[in-house]
């Protein structure tokens, strides 16, 4: 089996950890202190506090280098859900046009500078 995982940087993955719990209804799979595994309906991911080996938290960094892609049901409740925890809310979900048809999507900014896009179609599959 290949996965791919993200991890996020975070200053304080307890917090970080309780926030993604209470904004995105995300389960905790397992506790390290400064690293959290968690699964968001299914997807797992990891947060932890950078320790000066080569990375760092979007808000250190000043800007975020990648966005996290998620493909779920219902968008508007994730999203939304988010918002009322106090993610940047940027872009409201809303129908998008694509070679694969029509798909629902929306985003935020976590509290700690990562941009997140929920969508309900993943286009990660074959398309012609």
């Amino acid at each position: 089996m290949t996965a791919i995982s993200v991890m996020l940087a975070v200053p304080d993955a307890a917090a970080a950890s309780a926030w993604y719990q209470r904004a995105l209804g995300a389960t905790e799979l397992w506790n390290l202190g400064s690293v959290v595994g968690l699964e968001l309906q299914g997807a797992p991911f990891f947060v932890a506090e950078p320790a000066n080996n080569g990375w760092e938290s979007p808000k250190a960094l000043g800007s975020t280098t990648a966005r996290i892609e998620v493909f779920v049901d219902d968008p508007d409740s994730v999203v939304g859900g988010a918002a009322e925890a106090g993610a940047d809310y940027h872009d409201p979900v809303r129908d998008h046009s694509a070679p694969w048809g029509t798909h629902r999507q929306g985003g935020f900014f976590d509290p700690y500078g990562h941009l997140w896009l929920v969508g309900d179609k993943s286009p990660l599959q074959r398309h012609r």
